[in-house]
């Protein structure tokens, strides 16, 4: 962990240890447990541009929920999941969350998709008392918790943050490429906006210029004007604040100019289904991530025993998203178990401020959180795609 965050976690830690009054006060719903069940709810992009991941995620949550209640559920209790289509648009998950808390009375939001969809929704769920658990996006407002707002103790993140997995990235990128011109080309949301400070916050540690910066929408799907600018503009390390298909697109078009420049993305991108499907025009491309990527020729005892049931389950290989869906409900899981047979909303979060490790069966960092911090990893690794799957290049970075 960079010694920065360390620096942010003790202020963050001394501040919320002098507003315990405030904190104490936080609102936390018991609905959605029963004698014999706990609702849970999640929202992700089943039909929008980042279905690749939204599809994958609550294939592994599924999982996760049958596992779980074939072996006799929670405490005796068995988990009920209700799962919404957000098509990654911010108003559709703020609806989306309504109905869950309304109609549905979900106990906790399990892994939320996406920067923009997760920010809009989340003060619906905090004015609730819904816990916000591991929701898949990595920006800061996940995390950081604000002393003077006691319903935000009821937010926890588990992913590396955007910022501080860019800054991480890059100063190794920086150290074995010595680029004079590096660039960046961001998505213009709340994701995006992660990276680039992540971007701007390094090169200004490391005393760089960056030669470009450009944005494009959520959902674009043309990336010509942007790469065009790029290569006009000299840059010979390309940071990118994208997804799949934006990966896929900008990677092709640089090959479409013959423009051989250095591609490092942000963790977003750090997903099987870009060398899957970028094939050749991917290869080479750096990213960012959190853990090592498991591939079923490769695995070993219960990893490969989760990757075969996985496919034989759903029809398909599991993925990187597959795994982060899995754990999220995983996660719950151990602490709501932790939490006792007599669960309410209370010692949940008390549970899962308890320092408790939760450790998966992929060989990931341990999970764990307490009072003021809610963060749980931020150990970055780099990948690179070689010969169309991803290869772990370093590990345990920090800025």
């Amino acid at each position: 962990m960079s010694k920065s965050f360390n620096a942010f976690g003790l202020a963050m830690g001394a501040i919320a240890l002098s507003c315990l009054p405030a904190v104490a006060q936080t609102k936390v719903t018991n609905e959605g447990i029963s004698a014999t069940e706990i609702v849970i709810g999640t929202h992700q992009d089943l039909s929008g541009p980042v279905k690749g991941w939204g599809v994958s995620v609550s294939n592994g949550m599924k999982m996760a929920v049958e596992e779980i209640n074939a072996a006799g559920g929670i405490n005796g209790r068995k988990i009920k999941m209700v799962l919404e289509d957000s098509g990654y648009d911010p108003k559709k998950a703020v609806l989306a969350s309504q109905k869950m808390i309304e109609r549905d009375k979900i106990f906790a939001m399990i892994g939320p998709m996406g920067s923009p969809t997760v920010l809009a929704a989340q003060d619906v769920l905090f004015d609730a008392g819904v816990l916000q658990l591991f929701p898949l996006s990595s920006a800061e407002f996940t995390f950081k918790l604000d002393p003077n707002k006691p319903q935000e103790r009821l937010k926890f993140a588990n992913l590396v943050p955007y910022v501080e997995s860019t800054r991480a990235a890059l100063k190794y990128m920086v150290e074995i490429k010595s680029p004079k011109k590096p660039c960046i080309m961001y998505q213009d949301d709340e994701y995006g906006k992660n990276v680039l400070d992540g971007f701007t916050q390094q090169l200004e540690a490391m005393k760089l210029q960056p030669a470009s910066a450009t944005s494009f929408k959520r959902g674009a799907s043309d990336f010509s004007a942007q790469v065009a600018k790029m290569k006009s503009d000299g840059c010979d390390l390309v940071v990118l604040g994208t997804v799949i298909r934006e990966t896929i697109g900008a990677m092709s078009e640089a090959k479409k100019l013959g423009w051989d420049v250095t591609f490092l993305g942000a963790t977003p991108t750090n997903v099987m289904e870009v060398p899957a499907l970028g094939k050749e025009a991917v290869e080479g491309l750096y990213a960012a991530s959190g853990f090592e990527i498991p591939y079923e020729d490769t695995a070993k005892d219960k990893v490969k025993d989760w990757l075969v049931n996985y496919k034989k389950t759903f029809n398909t290989d599991a993925n990187t998203q597959a795994i982060i869906g899995y754990n999220a409900v995983m996660t719950f899981a151990f602490y709501a178990q932790k939490a006792g047979k007599d669960l309410t909303g209370q010692k949940m979060l008390d549970a899962l401020e308890s320092g408790d490790k939760f450790l998966d069966i992929f060989n990931s960092p341990p999970t764990t959180f307490s009072k003021t911090n809610h963060l749980a990893n931020t150990i970055t690794q780099v990948q690179q795609v070689r010969g169309g799957r991803w290869v772990l290049v370093k590990d345990n970075l920090m800025f």
